[in-house]
């Protein structure tokens, strides 16, 4: 019996602040019908009681659909509309009170995207009074990008109360949020409290870190996007001119290839909506095959009779470079090309700490892994690849083990080429589809494989991250032209005192 009482008055207990809310709530709405300064106030008292069975109700109110009987009771919003019914009307003081009360109560919406958007409000706001509603809507809330928001608007909140200790409060907690707004905030509250200067300044330099540090991984995320995009366009080039020594002037034109595959891919699944969002990965495989095609008919009908002749390989894949770009001019026009990217390659991407990469790039760094990890299988794993490395280790001794060198060469050149031709799928994710697409790529790939090492797939690697990361962090300082002749004069230094780069290769082909 008394474990019954007991569990009675408990219910009790927790049933009494409910009621009280309740009836709170009640006397609120039944104020909504009375006069302007009735309103006004109700208005602000279901602003802070923070219920979200408010918000439609001031919705229907703020926007003139807010309907009284003829008795004076309200007609809930939705409900259809009895005989003799009229509009609540309302006046200026109403109006702001509305403002105010809805920037509010929508930190407890049940959609996330206005929520975040009232704690982004209530930031710019930076009213004491805020703090109560700002802490029952972080008691609830579990998405972490609208929590960090409001307790950042919350500390801003602080920062503007009575209270020293509050106060104290709202600045280490603007200190460990490290973002530039509270930096600002901080800096701006620091005249209004002397008191707190120094706490406030202890603060900014934290802030000031963690910033400092933010940056230096944004930029170090450039600089391995850009490197993925440099290994991207010289990991064909590894294979034709480190391996099969080509220097392969078109290897540019065979990017620009592959990037036009993929616009006339997405042009062609138009008429497929459901199919639209994967065009970018089904251009992938029609990009190679298109690049590898046109390199296997450039290998066969020019460069096989110029062996051994690299002055005019240089000059014959140069004229076929301008070529390649007319074609493309004639066919496609010269105007830029639009490739759209999918929706799961768009927006930003905030990661731990604050830091923001374009999902894009993320996309096209894991797309350059992917893609050396192909070609690594394809030499390491495969009988073409075998083939190869036997071709090129020794010519003669492969022919007489019934190799057929000839037919080794034209597909090293079209693998050669087809990887090209998957670079060109992500630059037009990043830049102009263009038929001077590839130029601009050419003299950078050159350099990676150069400065990674000749025919080294390790060295492309290493060389495309390299050069990647010191371009990205020189450019601020430099500017982006001088940071990219830096780079290609330190690259002719190294150069002079390690000819064969990074990963040198050892054994008779490299001798040879």
């Amino acid at each position: 019996m008394a474990r019954l009482i007991r569990a009675v008055l408990l219910l009790l207990a927790l049933a009494l602040p409910a009621a009280a809310q309740q009836d709170a709530f009640d006397a609120a709405v039944s104020g909504l019908a009375g006069g302007f300064n009735q309103q006004a106030e109700a208005v602000e008292r279901l602003g802070a009681l923070g219920d979200p069975r408010a918000v439609p109700l001031l919705r229907a109110l703020a926007d003139g659909r807010l309907l009284k009987r003829p008795d004076g009771g309200l007609v809930p919003p939705g409900e259809a509309a009895p005989p003799g019914a009229e509009p609540v009307r309302v006046n200026n003081r109403v109006r702001v009170a509305l403002r105010g009360a809805l920037g509010r109560l929508q930190l407890v919406s049940p959609d996330p995207a206005e929520r975040l958007a009232a704690a982004e409000a209530v930031f710019r706001s930076r009213d004491a009074a805020n703090a109560p509603l700002l802490e029952a809507a972080l008691a609830r809330e579990s998405l972490p990008r609208i929590r960090s928001q409001m307790e950042l608007s919350l500390a801003a909140s602080r920062l503007v109360a009575a209270d020293k200790g509050a106060k104290r409060a709202a600045i280490a907690a603007l200190g460990a949020a490290g973002s530039t707004d509270a930096r600002a905030l901080l800096l701006e509250a620091r005249a209004a409290n002397p008191a707190l200067a120094a706490e406030i300044q202890t603060a900014v330099a934290a802030i000031d870190r963690r910033l400092s540090l933010r940056r230096m991984a944004e930029t170090l995320f450039q600089g391995l996007s850009l490197g993925s995009v440099l290994l991207l366009a010289a990991l064909g080039l590894a294979v034709t001119f480190g391996v099969m020594g080509v220097i392969n002037m078109a290897h540019g034109e065979m990017v620009m290839l592959g990037a036009y595959t993929t616009f006339f891919v997405q042009e062609a699944l138009r008429g497929v909506p459901w199919l639209l969002p994967w065009s970018l990965p089904l251009s992938v495989p029609a990009a190679f095959l298109v690049a590898a095609l046109v390199g296997a008919a450039i290998e066969r009908g020019l460069i096989r009779h110029l062996y051994g002749r690299p002055l005019e390989t240089l000059l014959m894949t140069f004229g076929v470079g301008m070529i390649l770009q007319q074609a493309v001019r004639t066919l496609f026009g010269a105007q830029n090309r639009e490739v759209l990217s999918p929706p799961w390659m768009q927006g930003t991407l905030t990661l731990p700490g604050g830091v923001s990469v374009t999902q894009n790039r993320l996309w096209i760094i894991v797309f350059g892994v992917a893609v050396l990890l192909a070609v690594l299988a394809a030499i390491r794993l495969t009988r073409f690849g075998l083939e190869m490395r036997a071709v090129v280790q020794n010519r003669r001794i492969a022919a007489t083990m019934g190799i057929r060198t000839g037919r080794v060469d034209a597909l090293t050149f079209a693998f050669g080429s087809g990887v090209a031709g998957m670079a060109g799928v992500a630059l037009s994710q990043i830049d102009n589809v263009s038929p001077n697409l590839g130029t601009g790529y050419i003299i950078d790939s050159f350099m990676v494989v150069v400065f990674g090492g000749v025919g080294s797939l390790a060295g492309t690697l290493v060389g495309a991250m390299t050069l990647g990361v010191v371009n990205k962090v020189l450019e601020p300082w430099a500017g982006a032209v001088l940071a990219k002749v830096a780079v290609l004069v330190a690259l002719m230094l190294f150069i002079q005192r390690r000819p064969r780069g990074l990963f040198a290769l050892r054994g008779r082909a490299a001798e040879g």
